[in-house]
């Protein structure tokens, strides 16, 4: 980042005789035979040689070196994903702490702007554009939702920023100003439908909240069901924030499914595993696999209330690498012993690293620079190498479905066995095919 530095005085004014001055024009006008044409503003005039007399006429204002980087992070610090977007808000924070210790990208010291999405997607594209063009943040970290991601998408092509997007969505996407670092469709929910079957499970019931990312996952899992030769035998959505879960329990029990495949977000999920719970439905009855909870949820959701069911995602807090036990320790000494890390929270903190490499490789924080020194860099992270793929600006991982433990913690019970490139257009698939027309009719 540069910043402008006015002059602090302007140099004084030599003055002609008004006699010297007049000669001048006419020895001008002689030699012209026109008169002269008025001088361009300051701002345009061609440099002059120091000791002439334009040297003393104020300057224009000279870009200045700053000892710091200006970057952002955009959460839901208050609302209905709060309860999901605070720890990853947490986790950037730890990475740019972390960075600033080890002396900073580039030499220099990144100064935080933090702003609150407060769950609602217009207020995330407001704030953005407030990072952006009043706060001229070299990039954001942030969002949660697809609906936020939507919402902030328009808002950094048109002002040619960069946002650093951490967490799993529903694929059919890419935008040359956002990296994402959380899971495309072809590392998490179709990895996770194939788990599913092949453990014999073929009546799955599509409980999700009612918005993109729940609706488009549905979809494409309905497509896949379909290749399989099957069709979900229920499929149900509720808005955000909603609480009241026996009407649809009960829904669910007629339909008398093998599987709830469970895309509810935010404090929702609270609410209805505690009533599935209380209406005495246990993950031997019916397992749900969900994929918007993570120990981060589950702390909140009580795990007496969750234990057995299942997850998918791509990193755990229990994930054997040295980098994680590095990570979680670092994590626990920041925040409190109490405090857990999950999935979104990993994908938040090594984006951080991921863009600081990208930069000092580029050597610049100009996005089109970052952007082409991005292309194929790999990082360490607590989860597994992770590599930021050449054209779609999504980030390779391994794939891991978990069990939830009665102390909240989730063990890994399969695994994609080595990091998965990604393809959020299902382009690999041959019964995926249309599916970015459907989407887009939705």
């Amino acid at each position: 980042m540069s910043v402008l530095s006015l002059p602090k005085a302007f140099g004084s004014f030599r003055f002609l005789s008004l006699s010297l001055l007049v000669s001048l024009g006419i020895l001008l006008t002689v030699a012209c035979g026109s008169e002269a044409p008025p001088a361009p503003p300051a701002a345009q005039q061609a440099p002059v040689a120091p000791g002439t007399v334009a040297e003393s006429a104020p300057a224009a204002p000279v870009a200045e070196e700053s000892d710091t980087i200006k970057v952002g992070i955009l959460h839901s610090l208050s609302g209905t994903m709060s309860i999901s977007e605070t720890a990853v808000h947490d986790a950037e924070l730890l990475a740019i702490e972390e960075i600033n210790a080890a002396g900073g990208v580039m030499g220099k010291q990144l100064e935080v702007v933090i702003e609150d999405g407060a769950s609602d997607w217009p207020t995330f594209a407001e704030k953005a554009r407030k990072l952006l063009q009043e706060d001229e943040v070299a990039v954001v970290f942030g969002g949660w939702t697809s609906a936020s991601r939507k919402a902030m998408l328009p808002v950094f092509e048109a002002n040619n920023g960069l946002l650093f997007y951490p967490v799993q969505y529903e694929g059919l996407e890419t935008s040359p100003n956002i990296f994402y670092t959380g899971a495309t469709t072809n590392q998490q929910i179709v990895p996770a439908v194939e788990y599913l079957l092949e453990e014999g499970k073929t009546k799955f019931y599509l409980l999700g909240s009612d918005y993109v990312f729940p609706r488009t996952s549905n979809l494409i899992i309905n497509k896949q069901l379909q290749a399989a030769g099957l069709e979900a035998v229920g499929e149900e959505y509720t808005p955000l924030g909603h609480t009241e879960y026996s009407t649809v329990i009960a829904k669910i029990s007629s339909a008398e499914p093998d599987v709830v495949f469970n895309t509810l977000n935010g404090d929702s999920n609270v609410a209805f595993f505690k009533q599935l719970k209380d209406a005495g439905i246990t993950a031997e009855d019916l397992p749900t696999i969900s994929v918007s909870v993570a120990e981060e949820e589950i702390t909140g959701i009580g795990a007496d209330n969750i234990t057995d069911h299942l997850v998918a995602w791509n990193y755990f807090q229990t994930t054997d690498t040295l980098e994680n036990a590095k990570f979680v320790a670092a994590f626990q000494a920041k925040y409190g012993e109490h405090r857990v890390t999950d999935d979104p929270i990993e994908a938040g903190y090594f984006g951080v690293y991921l863009w600081k490499a990208a930069v000092e490789k580029a050597g610049s924080i100009d996005v089109a620079a970052v952007k082409e020194a991005a292309k194929g860099i790999s990082f360490a992270a607590p989860g597994g190498a992770v590599t930021i793929h050449d054209t779609n600006q999504h980030v390779s991982k391994t794939v891991r479905i978990g069990k939830v433990r009665s102390d909240g913690q989730i063990d890994e019970i399969w695994n994609s066995g080595a990091p998965v490139a990604p393809d959020p257009y299902l382009d690999t698939y041959d019964w995926a095919s249309g599916l970015r027309e459907l989407a887009q009719a939705q």
